[in-house]
């Protein structure tokens, strides 16, 4: 049985209601179906805690895919599970509400950047992107500038899907250089950001407008070859403020 991924439908959803399908031979819990999104994308796997009927919890550490099913990786130690017994799931919303807004400020990022991406990482607090640049140059202060320009013009956030061939008749639409969309299932999912900032196949967790990202930053450029950029974005508004060295350190850098 695939898990169902409501996640793909619905960012927002926090919880939900699921029964136990299967417990794989290390231990981790695969449900009917979930809120939790597993690791993928760049984008880190949610955590956060089931809910039995009798009200015991069992923290969940991360989420991973494995084939067609979503493995939720439970915490050492905890209550046994058995196949059919119902639960509720519950994430870690604060932080993956952080993931859904970095996560859309990296798409911001790249339609700002014309060059193929090589690679990614989304964080909490701190993401990156990698281009393949070749004579194209990167300035931190217009990348940062151009970020808070489209941030707060509002551009709404949707979801769509279209066939494994429209995507294959549209070869543009796939900036990552290195990982392709995956196919098979007859369907390919795009996010799209305003009526022309963004498209492009995704499968990761998103905020509905680019006015909840908040303000960003480009702290750090790094050479990483003779074509390879590393572009470092943070959100100016969290944690990472406390300690004000480490952000200045990262502006200069």
């Amino acid at each position: 049985m695939t898990t169902e991924p409501l996640f793909q439908q619905d960012s927002y959803l926090k919880t939900c209601s699921a029964e136990v399908t299967a417990i794989n031979d290390e231990g981790g819990i695969v449900l009917s179906q979930t809120v939790f999104y597993p690791t993928g994308g760049g984008q880190p796997g949610d955590s956060g805690f089931f809910t039995l009927e009798n009200g015991d919890k069992i923290h969940i550490t991360t989420t991973i895919k494995s084939a067609q099913n979503i493995v939720h990786i439970p915490k050492e130690g905890h209550i046994p599970l058995k196949i059919g017994e119902k639960i509720t799931c519950h994430i870690d919303w604060d932080r993956r509400y952080k993931h859904m807004r970095m996560h859309s400020a990296m798409h911001l990022l790249c339609s700002i950047v014309p060059c193929g991406v090589t690679g990614g990482q989304v964080g909490a607090d701190k993401s990156r992107l990698d281009f393949n640049v070749e004579d194209y140059t990167l300035d931190k202060e217009y990348l940062t500038d151009k970020l808070s320009e489209i941030q707060a013009q509002h551009h709404p956030i949707t979801v769509r899907w279209i066939s494994d061939a429209e995507l294959d008749d549209n070869p543009a639409l796939v900036r990552t250089m290195s990982v392709q969309p995956p196919r098979g299932a007859g369907k390919v999912r795009l996010l799209q950001i305003g009526d022309d900032i963004d498209l492009q196949p995704c499968g990761g967790t998103h905020v509905k407008n680019t006015s909840e990202i908040g303000a960003l930053c480009v702290s750090k450029i790094e050479n990483k070859g003779a074509k390879n950029r590393r572009v470092h974005i943070i959100l100016l508004n969290e944690g990472i403020l406390l300690n004000e060295g480490i952000l200045l350190d990262e502006r200069n850098g």
